[in-house]
């Protein structure tokens, strides 16, 4: 609002004060409020004077003098409606600060802004004593009223001239209506932005609602002529409009408006040339597409203009707001200030780059049309594949498509080995690669080899293949591959096999299950793992194949008809038993006791012969890994019959020079005993599938992803088990031999005497301070050496104090304090014991309390040459009623039936392990009960290993039933734990 001060006029005073009517003595009368249009219109506000009459001043309301109001009037005011209108009108004074522009708190007139006339105008009007004054001379007789009715409606409205569509124009008047009276825009004797209007005698409020600048225009021009190529423009900014005006054109030419459900669009960009650029964030605008109609989020109104079919359509907030929503769900923010743009242009969203993969695949797969940088993401329709066989391959051919555009086998191959979730189609778009077709195809797309634009696969992944293609129907497949797989499905119903008549010995039922096995795997040329329970006779069931295969490594010549020359047989090489050294003795015996017509050469020890012809003299060679490593450049140039790895964990790591040198062994066929096939990850499972069936789980690295996709994908490990099911027989002792005496497992816990306990205490302290705040500041995995030196300790100082310092060795040790009050009442009672350390310095000590307690005993470790005597004596030796075990040199191989109790002194990481510990005397042959018991520390780092064993327990029970090792994936909150 605006004050001002006004010359003085031939028929009015410049400033007429109270006391100047006074001394011209006249009295005071009423108010009357004059409405200057000129000014109004100049200064487009509604420009107000105030005057009262006196007695002495005779006229009309315009010949009254000007009143100089300040507060002093109010009191002495006789309409209550005066008073009110003063008090805003001091109000607006004092509040815009007028004394700022020169004026003093008493004015005589008023250029009221949008906001008080909003308040005035009505007060005004219900006073009938306001008056428009049209100009200084000219006053209306009759006053402003106010329109008490509903504001009036803007019009447009459209008469067309021309003579043909090229050159019609269109002619654009304004008019003012409310219901069935319209009344032309130019009518009015003033109208304001902000909705006021005088019109016929009265003040009124108008609907304009941002449409200003159309009726200033129409005001000034009476009409608006808009030639053809700008009509759409016209229509498109009026329909932009909050609340567009009613548009009127001529009969014919209305335009129809409709209804339509928007599909959202979310168009990525990058910010615009000049602005900073954050690599971190990537930039989006929000446009809604109403049947190939778009707008911005931010573009105004409620209606769009669609031009190319003439329609006006109408925009569906909720569904827009819902849209925002699922943004922010997504993690989309508004955008920071400095790429603020004019309302409906520009980036308007942005995201961090790390979440907008996952955030685009879901909107394309939820039906949202997403673009970047012109190019749009295409969702993924149906997959047609493919599947034709060759000689030992099948070849995969397939082909997606993307919302009408198809991309063949290799672009999206190409994309999945870049690690992108979409891949570009042939017309520049984008197709995205949901997860589910990431998680089942990819791992498909990992064990093959690409030829020739197809996937291919070796004759051995044709159960894999066809476990992967289950769950695809689309797959069209030949009939080669439909026979190979009715084939392999046979696997279901593999019955009994019984060994040759040179074999000696009963095989139990489900050892004739594992022969049969064995023969369904040569008989596919396939090679396999057996992976029964320590205990369940795995050689033996070997040695009966190789019995069998005995018979063809000689005999007369087959006849090939009547009347042809008979074809010599092919000569059969031998077989290859590979086997930790520990190990090789065992072999030899069972190979005696079994299948004593089988001729054995053990090719280990300094004096071996150098591999050559002479293996050709024998059915079996026994090595060890050691001189498979050794001697592999010799043993690569004969082909074996049969290669068999026992205890092929030995190879688990692809990299070692071990499971190097045995994939590099020739043999007509495969086979790997292991009962932990995997001990610590499934990335172990490659490097023994790579020896026995070469390709068939893809490249390692492509499988190590497989394996690691667990957490992320549950149904890729299921998926895999369910492929290499064929190739790996695990049975139990639960399951094949119930006729096995009670196992009772028992963990005790070991409260730590005053010293042992303070030792251990100042150790964790000290690693809890050290330890925990490196790893904190430089990570699990630059703190590596540090973990296991602390862990290490700690263990051992749960042990004895011994372990730690060789000058402690006599002090106390809470579990050799009940380990030594159970051992002798067995002995006592005749009972046999294994006692099993994974640490020799323990082993040591619990020998000399043996010796002073005069307990005999037998000991294994690893620097023990003839383990068979040690074996002997315990197992046949009344005598002898204590055997001291190391874990790792003894807790496998070992048959060790005599003993009915089994110690184990200290926990271990691989849980497998231990239970491969206790099955050295629980195994066929054990007739009576066995008791194990763990020994564990109370509140020490092994109560808390036994926690970390329960919850990583079922990394290998998702393939086969087995343990896996806790420390390979040991992180920063499992650490805290241990040292806690």
């Amino acid at each position: 609002m605006v004050t001002r001060k006004k010359k003085a006029t031939p028929t009015t005073s410049a400033r007429v004060t109270r006391a100047d009517l006074d001394d011209a003595g006249g009295a005071p009368g009423p108010l009357a409020y004059l409405v200057d249009l000129v000014t109004s219109r100049a200064h487009r506000c509604l420009s107000l004077e105030v005057r009262q009459r006196r007695t002495k001043v005779a006229g009309p309301p315009g010949k009254w003098p000007r009143l100089s109001v300040d507060r002093r009037l109010l009191s002495g005011l006789d309409d209550p409606a005066d008073g009110e209108l003063l008090e805003l009108l001091l109000g607006t004074v004092e509040s815009a600060g007028s004394a700022l522009h020169g004026w003093t708190s008493r004015a005589t007139s008023f250029d009221l802004g949008r906001a008080a006339r909003a308040r005035i105008a009505p007060l005004l009007g219900r006073t009938g004593r306001c008056y428009l004054r049209r100009d200084y001379d000219t006053l209306d007789p009759a006053p402003l009223g106010w329109d008490e009715g509903d504001a009036l409606q803007l019009v447009f409205q459209v008469k067309i001239t021309g003579d043909a569509p090229m050159n019609e124009i269109w002619e654009v008047t304004g008019a003012l209506r409310r219901g069935a009276t319209t009344t032309p825009l130019s009518d009015a004797d003033l109208v304001l932005e902000g909705g006021l209007v005088i019109l016929r005698g009265k003040l009124a409020q108008i609907d304009d609602d941002r449409a200003w600048s159309w009726i200033d225009l129409l005001r000034r021009h009476t009409r608006i002529r808009i030639p053809a190529g700008h009509q759409a423009a016209f229509l498109e900014e009026i329909y932009a409009l909050p609340h567009p005006p009613e548009l009127e054109l001529p009969y014919g030419r209305t335009l129809v408006q409709e209804t339509i459900a928007p599909t959202p669009h979310l168009h990525l960009r990058a910010p615009e040339a000049g602005r900073p650029a954050n690599t971190k964030q990537v930039f989006a605008e929000l446009r809604f597409d109403y049947d190939r109609t778009e707008v911005a989020l931010r573009r105004a109104g409620n209606r769009l203009y669609d031009a190319d079919r003439r329609r006006v359509l109408v925009r569906d907030p909720a569904a827009e707001l819902a849209a925002q929503e699922r943004l922010d769900a997504l993690g989309f923010d508004s955008v920071s200030s400095y790429l603020a743009r004019v309302p409906g242009e520009g980036p308007d969203l942005q995201i961090a780059a790390a979440r907008l993969p996952a955030a685009t695949r879901a909107l394309v797969v939820e039906g949202w049309r997403v673009t970047a940088m012109g190019k749009l993401y295409r969702r993924p329709g149906k997959l047609e594949m493919r599947l034709h066989s060759g000689i030992d391959w099948f070849d995969l051919k397939a082909s997606c498509d993307f919302e009408g555009v198809s991309a063949e086998l290799p672009a999206l191959l190409d994309a999945l080995k870049r690690g992108q979730t979409e891949v570009v189609l042939g017309d520049g778009s984008l197709g995205m690669l949901p997860e589910e077709w990431l998680a089942r195809y990819g791992l498909l797309a990992s064990l093959a080899t690409v030829h020739d634009g197809q996937l291919r696969f070796k004759k051995s992944q044709a159960f894999m293949l066809d476990a992967l293609l289950a769950a695809a129907p689309e797959v069209d497949v030949d009939a080669a591959f439909a026979r190979a797989r009715d084939e392999l499905a046979r696997f279901e119903t593999i019955t009994q096999h019984e060994p040759p008549a040179s074999f000696h010995g009963e095989l139990r039922g489900y050892q004739k299950e594992g022969l049969g096995w064995l023969h369904f795997l040569e008989r596919f040329g396939f090679g396999g793992c057996l992976a029964d329970d320590m205990g369940l006779g795995k050689t033996v069931q070997v040695l009966a194949l190789l019995a069998s295969r005995r018979e063809g490594r000689a005999g007369p010549p087959t006849s090939r008809g009547r009347g042809k020359k008979a074809a010599p047989r092919r000569r059969v090489g031998p077989s290859i038993v590979v086997a930790p050294r520990s190990l090789i003795f065992n072999w030899k015996s069972e190979a005696a006791r079994f299948a004593p017509e089988l001729r054995v050469l053990e090719h280990t020890g300094n004096d071996r012969l150098p591999p050559g012809e002479h293996f050709h003299d024998v059915d079996v060679v026994l090595t060890t890994y050691g001189v498979l490593r050794r001697d592999i450049a010799e043993l690569s140039q004969i082909t074996f019959d049969y290669a068999v790895l026992d205890e092929a964990q030995a190879i688990k790591n692809e990299a070692t020079s071990a499971a190097k040198a045995a994939r590099l062994l020739k043999a007509d066929h495969r086979l790997a005993l292991s009962g932990t096939p995997i001990e610590n990850h499934l990335g172990e499972l490659w490097s023994i599938f790579e020896f026995l069936n070469p390709g068939m789980l893809g490249r390692a690295a492509a499988f190590k992803d497989v394996a690691a996709m667990r957490g992320s994908d549950p149904d890729a490990i299921p998926l895999l088990a369910k492929a290499i099911r064929p190739f790996l027989l695990r049975r139990t002792k639960a399951q094949v031999a119930p006729e096995l005496p009670e196992r009772t497992e028992e963990t005790r816990s070991c409260e730590l005497g005053p010293k042992q306990r303070a030792l251990y205490d100042e150790l964790r302290a000290h690693y809890q301070s050290a330890l925990l705040q490196r790893v904190a500041t430089q990570g699990l995995a630059q703190s590596k050496i540090q973990v296991l030196e602390a862990l290490l300790r700690l263990r051992q100082a749960a042990c004895h104090p011994g372990l730690l310092d060789a000058s402690r060795r006599g002090e106390e040790s809470a579990k050799l304090d009940v380990l030594f009050e159970d051992l002798p009442d067995l002995v006592e009672k005749g009972h046999k014991t294994l006692v099993f350390s994974q640490f020799t310095s323990l082993l040591s000590i619990v020998r000399e309390g043996l010796d002073a307690r005069g307990i005999a005993y037998a000991y294994l470790d690893g620097h023990t040459h003839d383990r068979q005597a040690p074996v002997d004596r315990f197992q046949t030796d009344p005598a002898c009623p204590v055997f001291l075990i190391s874990l790792k040199a003894g807790g496998l191989g070992l048959n060790l039936t005599a003993a009915e109790y089994v110690f184990l002194l200290d926990p271990w990481w691989n849980p497998a392990i231990e239970a491969q510990a206790i099955d050295r005397a629980h195994r066929i042959g054990q007739t009576r009960p066995v008791f194990a018991y763990r020994l564990i520390a109370a509140n020490t780092i092994e109560e808390r290993i036994l926690l970390l064993q329960e919850k990583k327990r079922s990394l290998a029970e998702s393939v086969i039933d087995g343990g896996g090792s806790l420390i390979q994936d040991l992180t920063q909150e499992d650490l805290a734990l241990l040292l806690s």
